[in-house]
């Protein structure tokens, strides 16, 4: 095989091989956009003499870490012709995409799974949890506390990037494992006229706190669909984010979505494990979690620039003996020590506190995984008693990492 960039000439090509691999077979608006989101992607095909055989498609991404961001490839359009499975395709691409994110500065990877089997193999892991949601909304949504009783208003599409970008982008600030937008991701990805998964959807809708010229205290994007009256199934709203100053200002948005005319049922997919709602709703057969799911899947292409490049709650000073298949500058005993200013991650010769795979390191990362349950998972080794306790504080964060930027 032959590992090399994928030229505009061959994109076609490229996704007519993604479209075979996930057997698609989209109507041209939806090829358009697919043309135009690997366009603007790194791309990394194998090629069999002439013949295109694998594909990955990378975006350039800046994800938001604990105390700041840092650039991270996001993997999508993963993909192996049918004819060469099991030939080394796949591992020969990912190998020179993690080559090429080290030599740029680039020390993280990330994606969503389509198959959790494949990727924990080269060292990707689940670094956030997430939650189904649903409301039946037949009725009142009840509550325990007072909903902010400031305005809501709509918002145009296209004034989005202005109005509510800002707030996003202070989402980042304060929760880990979230993807810059510009004003092209919200229109290409978040905004778009019609839902790729479910074409009854409306438009997006998008719903605002806080009155016209005040700074909002938190919004909601939303689709809707009209019941069936033949089989009795209620209209839907199907909440693709929200986000709120607080509590009071989360009910408020949330009543807004239970309330809206014709609908008997509010779904959200993607939610943070400590999303309020849950704790805040009065009758937990009203609003029920319908599922749990990993979310974003991260690696840690460069350990020592990943680490160094998060803060860290509580000083910590460990000797990790990383195990590293793919990336032999991650493998070895390193001495992580961080204070809430400063981390340093230096090889030593010394006896390690802990033993771990670069994939349980990177599960840890954002602070979605405690260390100790991966101990207790037989997962992690604990040479040092209480080392586990101690990374953990290091790693904590104030809010669980979460992302609704599926891609």
């Amino acid at each position: 095989m032959d590992i090399r960039d994928v030229p505009e000439a061959h994109v076609d090509r490229a996704m007519e091989l993604v479209y075979l691999v996930f057997h698609d077979n989209p109507e041209e608006e939806k090829r358009k956009h697919h043309r135009e989101l690997v366009l603007q992607c790194e791309r990394i095909g194998a090629y069999d003499g002439d013949t295109l055989v694998g594909f990955v498609a990378a975006h350039r991404f800046i994800l938001s870490v604990p105390g700041g961001d840092l650039p991270c490839p996001g993997l999508t359009f993963v993909s192996v012709a049918p004819t060469h499975r099991r030939r080394g395709v796949l591992s020969a691409m990912i190998a020179e995409l993690f080559r090429r994110a080290a030599r740029q500065g680039r020390p993280l990877a990330a994606l969503w799974a389509s198959e959790d089997a494949i990727y924990g193999r080269y060292g990707f892991a689940p670094a956030m949890e997430c939650l189904s949601i649903e409301i039946d909304s037949r009725r009142p949504l009840a509550l325990r506390i007072a909903p902010d009783e400031r305005p809501l208003r709509l918002v145009a599409p296209a004034d989005v990037p202005d109005v509510v970008g800002p707030y996003y982008d202070a989402t980042r600030a304060v929760r880990a494992g979230r993807i810059a937008r510009d004003a092209e991701r919200w229109s290409g990805e978040w905004l778009v006229e019609e839902d790729e998964e479910d074409d009854e959807l409306s438009p997006p809708r998008i719903v605002v706190l806080g009155a016209e010229g005040e700074p909002i205290a938190g919004y909601a994007v939303y689709r809707t669909k009209s019941g069936d009256d033949d089989t009795n199934t209620p209209g839907v709203v199907r909440v693709d984010e929200l986000e709120a100053d607080d509590a009071a200002a989360a009910a408020a948005l949330w009543r807004y979505a239970a309330s809206i005319d014709l609908t008997g049922t509010v779904r959200a997919w993607g939610r943070p494990l400590d999303d309020p709602l849950a704790l805040f709703a009065a009758d937990r057969d009203q609003v029920r979690i319908t599922g749990r799911f990993p979310g974003l899947w991260v690696r840690l292409v460069d350990a020592a620039a990943a680490l160094t490049g998060r803060s860290w709650a509580a000083p910590v000073d460990v000797v990790l003996d990383v195990r590293d298949d793919h990336v032999p500058a991650n493998t070895g005993r390193f001495r992580l020590t961080a204070t809430e200013g400063t981390c340093s991650y230096e090889p030593v010769d010394a006896a390690p506190d802990l033993s771990l795979d670069v994939r349980d390191l990177a599960a840890c990362y954002l602070g979605g995984t405690r260390v100790r349950h991966l101990v207790r998972a037989g997962l992690v080794v604990e040479h040092t008693e209480g080392a586990a306790a101690r990374l953990d504080a290091a790693l904590a964060t104030e809010l669980e990492p979460n992302t609704g930027d599926e891609f």
